[in-house]
């Protein structure tokens, strides 16, 4: 069953998913899709290009070429988008559950303190508990989320 982990409070998603991208990859040898609106992959594709002068992260986009996808560590991908190569760890920054989640061995959902995202975030955690899932919970702030 898939493991899903919430990180609540995340002062800006972008750079939340690029450390914990950097986590996954350098340190613990994962691959990951990264799942988001265009405009957050836009961001996250930016910033992972800025992100540590001595730790790059490999990564490309969902519709790139079969050879590019199958040797990227990260790939960057809109919700929905099909023929992932990987389904180790997906990192969603939707609003939405994402498609297929439960092909992968773990999920971790990213949450800011705005508002919407927190309330977006609930539907998301019932979705899961509903299901049966053991949710873990990580208040970035360091207090209850």
């Amino acid at each position: 069953m898939t493991e899903i982990d919430f990180h609540f409070n995340a002062v800006d998603k972008v750079s939340h998913a690029c450390r914990l991208l950097r986590k996954a990859v350098i340190a613990g040898g994962a691959k990951v899709v990264l799942i988001a609106d265009a405009g957050m992959l836009d961001a996250v594709d930016a910033a992972l290009w800025q992100f540590s002068a001595v730790d790059f992260i490999g990564h490309c986009r969902s519709d790139s070429e079969a050879h590019l996808l199958a040797h990227s560590a990260v790939v960057l991908a809109p919700a929905g988008a099909s023929g992932l190569p990987h389904q180790q760890v997906i990192v969603n920054l939707g609003d939405e559950v994402p498609p297929g989640f439960e092909r992968f061995e773990r999920l971790i959902e990213v949450v800011t303190g705005d508002e919407a995202d927190r309330i977006a975030s609930r539907a998301r955690w019932r979705h899961y508990a509903d299901r049966g899932y053991v949710l873990k919970r990580h208040d970035l702030a360091g207090g209850a989320a």
